[in-house]
């Protein structure tokens, strides 16, 4: 299996989103303007809040296809025992594949009430992993749109644990669901910045495999 089906870090355990993972019905009130502050968490982010369940079935769907052809894994992120909130869905988080570039890029989204709690860090490590140790990528990119100030320590903060860098501000990156043309700040670590700042010894994410997967053709 290319993407582990789930993942443990010190705090978190990430688990696979798909239908068989998750209640349509309750992801979709996640997603849309049922959770409390859904236009300030999606603000960022490149998607709107959903506006049927149809809408989140479908987006499932798109998850379910990209983990079967090798371009995408998500991932269902609940605390564990201890933590506030634990066992309920705080977000997402994931990795983006792209194979020809041998490029990794690390998706996430959480919900207000469980912003500050260095989730996204910890998710980080793991996607770094999954990156390096599970796919042999070359590189992984983290693109934080501009003006995204809170993300943007965050990046910095967990980014510099593995010699990764500041590459600088891609103008006109991509374009948001409405149509806005957004800037990028770009930073990236390669495997070999990683391999040199990270030590097996000292990480607290278990893949369920240590085996390296086979790079695409």
């Amino acid at each position: 299996m290319l993407f582990p089906e789930e993942i443990e870090t010190e705090r978190l355990r990430l688990r696979r989103l798909c239908h068989e993972t998750v209640d349509v019905f309750e992801y979709y009130r996640l997603c849309s303007a049922h959770e409390p502050a859904i236009e300030e968490v999606t603000a960022y982010l490149p998607w709107d809040p959903h506006e049927t369940v149809k809408e989140t079935a479908d987006y499932l769907d798109e998850l379910e296809a990209k983990w079967d052809n090798g371009t995408r894994a998500e991932y269902i992120i609940r605390p564990k025992e201890g933590e506030a909130g634990a066992g309920k869905i705080v977000g997402s988080g994931g990795l983006i594949v792209d194979w020809e570039t041998q490029t990794g890029k690390p998706a996430i989204w959480l919900r207000k009430q469980f912003w500050g709690n260095g989730y996204a860090g910890e998710r980080a490590e793991a996607m770094l992993e999954v990156a390096f140790e599970r796919l042999d990528l070359d590189l992984v990119a983290i693109p934080v749109q501009d003006g995204n100030d809170r993300s943007r320590a965050a990046v910095e903060k967990y980014l510099s644990t593995y010699g990764g860098q500041y590459d600088g501000l891609i103008r006109n990156s991509t374009a948001r669901p409405d149509g806005t043309i957004i800037d990028h700040h770009r930073y990236t670590v390669t495997q070999q910045q990683y391999q040199e700042h990270h030590s097996k010894a000292d990480s607290s994410v278990s893949l369920g495999s240590s085996n390296r997967a086979q790079r695409e053709p």
